[in-house]
């Protein structure tokens, strides 16, 4: 079956190409070669900092404590071996060569394959309102890639629901078992938990590893008290610099890797030369069995130090969306690779002929470095460390904003900054929390030893999420054999699984802070999650049917108001219970209403023609409509009047086109038909026109020829009509596509309808909602939606929407939800 396209229905994936993986909204089409080349460039700068800082600590961390350095050399040679074949067969072969093709329409990292894989399998157990709901308009948008692939007809949907048996199957396997999507997004979770860690530990292990060099040319006893403070100054100025955006740090601090790559690679060339030029046999993988042949236990513990050679390869993959794919490769494969192969093997090169060292600091980075640019080479390995750290606090904060935005994170502020690269962002809150995280641990643990013990495990979890969703990537979406994705999963997964045993056998030696900090926020995540779908499934449970609102007239005396009543709700169908609320206190409402519906979906952007779904509620002499306006996790909200604009204008079109009388032939049950029909609006047919005009006289009516047509009458006697009052009013016109045909009368009417509410102006109703454990609920519920969520929603942002809207137009009706 042909290979689904991506979301973006105006840019096609070539035949042949993987589904999904064409680099995003940069890779859509084809970068020229100057911007690619400046991608790679300023990808040195933000990905490639901490896997080239690895060189500082990975040796040290070997020999801590679990083998020795003997004349042999075998013990050198072999973490030599484990080192390059570590490199080669992880960061290069897994990551450049088939992980980075796997980007969900440009993005990466752990929750982008999550959410790769729930657009090809029905699995996702999203909050509701971030995903799509089964029956609904954007359930069919959700797993069919937009309305094109409707038109087109053909197989090319985006769920990908073709595929060969062992897809089918699996695919099968995955909806039909509840216990399984659980474990899908635990996994998800789980990855994203240990990057947040890894962001935590890189900045520490890198710049304390740095600092530690002092210990050459200082006494012990006074260099312990001069390490700390120095390394602690050093962090904070790096999460200070975060807010000038990646842009700006990249070019900042790529000359600063290419300057140390540079370093490394030519004192490893001239340790080569100068002390062992045979050490290049440690390549052979005979090696590595002689090392654990000799070493046995102590071996096999010392791979948790060795495991640190590729401490930041899924910072690759996890920035995927700052940069494209082709820009990381190049970066790798034509600078970064070769160095630290020669930087690695110059160090052995040194350690063959010097088996006693004097310092304390025994073996490590500097004690090869020649004593004449020992300082240069310190003072740029600070800066480096600090570039270093940069990759995975970029990293977490793209992991943040995709949880956030699919409803499994508390909602945070989110800064872009680049107008050019949608992935390029800064998180304030993330920032901080990271930075005093970072500033506990480096005063606490003061050792490397310990330092690189909890940061390989952070780091080679990540990697085994990442393994075991790939896997499931190659077949639902690549549509591969399974003895493929079989073999993947067993390659990769027995080498990262020896790797990770060593890491977790040291639980007690610093591998236990990644595990406490994961926990903390898995539980973050869980307790978010748990607290969002119980508030929507209390809205699907106490929605208002539509009779409700077509038979208050007669009983409630409802008066309709000059103006746009814009409702915001996070139920796709059916009358909100905040609205029931507000209008058996307060029995009016707006001229115009329309009930707004913001839905995250699963994928990175949603392009402008699919973005409003629009569709009429009641008869048309209500002129009250729905509209859900659709997100992709790295969208970029718009600001109040363009988004007000934009959505007055899908109304408008929706009512020229006379879009609520077509019928969707897919995708809509028979129950939701009777009650709406919805319709993907594209945008920029319809323009708006607003100028200030002038102060009229107006006189507000009580029943006049088309009053009547849109009011609600009260069956008592009218009022006396008020005295005239003084508005200034701003002119608004819609201007038609040149060829559309002439409308008709009901239109005109319905459409200057909307032009003179669009002029009274615009009113925005938030519900304001506290979540409370109804009665008889289990204590941990109580804990859990009383104090935990309850924490949380307090202190976390409002909602996209709700940031720009001016507050003079806000009125927020408050309701308590029993769950």
């Amino acid at each position: 079956m042909k290979s689904p396209p991506p979301v973006d229905p105006e840019s096609p994936a070539p035949a042949g190409t993987p589904p999904d993986c064409k680099g995003g909204r940069q890779g859509s089409k084809r970068l020229p070669w100057r911007m690619t080349l400046s991608l790679a460039y300023q990808s040195l700068g933000v990905v490639y900092g901490d896997l080239s800082t690895s060189p500082l600590y990975v040796y040290k961390a070997a020999f801590a404590e679990d083998i020795e350095h003997s004349e042999t050399n075998e013990e050198i040679l072999g973490v030599l071996s484990f080192v390059f074949w570590t490199l080669t067969l992880v960061p290069l072969l897994k990551y450049v060569c088939v992980v980075l093709r796997a980007d969900d329409n440009g993005e990466g990292g752990t929750f982008a394959l999550y959410s790769l894989l729930c657009r090809h399998a029905r699995a996702a157990l999203l909050p509701p309102g971030r995903g799509a709901e089964a029956g609904d308009v954007d359930h069919q948008f959700f797993y069919t890639g937009g309305k094109k692939a409707l038109e087109n007809g053909n197989a090319r949907t985006l769920a990908g629901r073709g595929g060969g048996g062992a897809a089918a199957s699996v695919r099968r396997l995955l909806e039909r078992h509840k216990v399984l999507q659980r474990v899908l997004l635990v996994l998800a979770l789980i990855g994203t938990c240990m990057v947040i860690g890894d962001g935590v530990l890189t900045p520490a292990i890198s710049v304390f590893s740095a600092v530690s060099g002092l210990e050459l040319s200082m006494e012990k006893h006074q260099h312990k008290y001069v390490e700390v403070p120095i390394a602690c100054i050093v962090l904070v100025c790096l999460f200070a610099l975060q807010h000038y955006g990646t842009h700006r740090v990249g070019f900042l601090f790529a000359p600063v890797v290419i300057v140390w790559l540079l370093c490394i690679s030519m004192i490893g060339v001239y340790n080569i030369v100068h002390w062992e030029p045979h050490v290049y046999r440690a390549l052979s993988p005979y090696y590595m069995y002689k090392f654990l042949r000799k070493t046995q236990r102590g071996g096999w513990m010392s791979l948790g130090g060795i495991l640190l050679c590729i401490t930041g390869s899924e910072a690759m993959f996890a920035d995927l969306g700052h940069f494209n794919q082709l820009s990381i490769q190049i970066a790798f494969t034509c600078m970064v690779y070769p160095s630290l192969i020669l930087a690695y093997m110059g160090q052995a090169a040194y350690l063959c002929k010097h088996h006693t060292i004097d310092s304390d600091y025994k073996i490590g980075f500097y004690v090869s470095v020649p004593e004449k640019i020992r300082w240069p080479v310190l003072a740029i390995a600070i800066l480096a460390a600090v570039v270093g750290s940069q990759a995975v606090i970029t990293g977490t904060f793209s992991m943040i904003k995709q949880c956030t935005a699919l409803g499994c994170f508390p909602r945070v502020k989110i800064i872009h900054t680049s107008d050019k690269v949608h992935g390029q962002i800064y998180i304030p809150e993330i920032n901080w929390i990271l930075m005093i995280l970072c500033l506990a641990i480096t005063i606490g643990f003061r050792d490397t030893k310990h330092l690189g013990n909890a940061s390989g495990l952070a780091v080679i979890t990540v990697m085994l999420v990442t393994t075991c969703l790939m896997s499931l990537v190659i077949v639902l979406c690549w549509h591969k054999s399974i003895f493929l994705a079989l073999g993947f999963i067993v390659f990769f997964g027995t080498i990262e699984a020896l790797y990770f045993s060593a890491s977790l056998i040291k639980f007690r030696e610093g591998a236990w802070v990644p595990i406490v900090l994961s926990f903390i926020f898995m539980a973050i995540m869980c307790i978010w999650h748990y607290g969002t779908i119980k508030k929507y499934e209390f809205d699907l449970q106490n929605k208002v049917s539509i009779n409700w609102l077509l038979g208050l007239s007669p009983n409630l005396g409802i008066v309709r108001v000059r103006g746009i009543g814009l409702i915001h709700t996070e139920l796709d169908s059916g009358i909100p219970a905040i609205f029931s609320h507000f209008v058996t206190n307060l029995p009016a409402f707006h001229q115009v209403l329309i009930f707004l519906c913001v839905k995250n979906v699963p994928i990175p952007y949603v392009s402008p023609e699919e973005r409003f779904l629009v569709g009429r509620i009641g008869p048309k002499e209500y002129r009250i409509y729905r509209c859900i306006v659709r997100y992709g996790y790295h969208d970029v909200h718009k600001d109040d009047q363009e988004f007000e604009k934009e959505l007055v204008c899908s109304v408008a079109e929706f009512i020229r086109s006379g879009a609520s009388f077509d019928k969707l032939k897919n995708g809509i049950s028979e129950e939701a038909e009777k009650e709406e029909r919805m319709s993907v609006i594209p945008s920029g047919i319809i323009r708006m026109l607003e100028e200030d005009g002038a102060a009229e006289h107006t006189i507000a009516v009580g029943s006049t020829s088309r009053a009547a047509a849109r009011e609600i009458l009260s069956p008592s006697p009218s009022p006396p009509p008020p005295p005239p009052v003084v508005i200034p009013r701003k002119r608004v016109r819609f201007v038609l596509p040149a060829a559309s045909p002439r409308p008709d009368p009901g239109v005109r009417e319905e459409l200057q309808d909307l032009t003179d509410a669009r002029e009274a102006g615009m009113a925005f109703i938030l519900g304001h909602s506290y979540v409370k454990a109804k009665n008889g609920s289990s204590f941990f519920r109580r804990l859990v939606i009383n104090f935990c969520y309850d924490f949380l929603r307090r202190n976390s942002r409002g909602p996209n929407y709700a940031v720009t809207i001016p507050y003079a137009s806000t009125l927020e009706v408050g309701m308590i939800y029993y769950v």
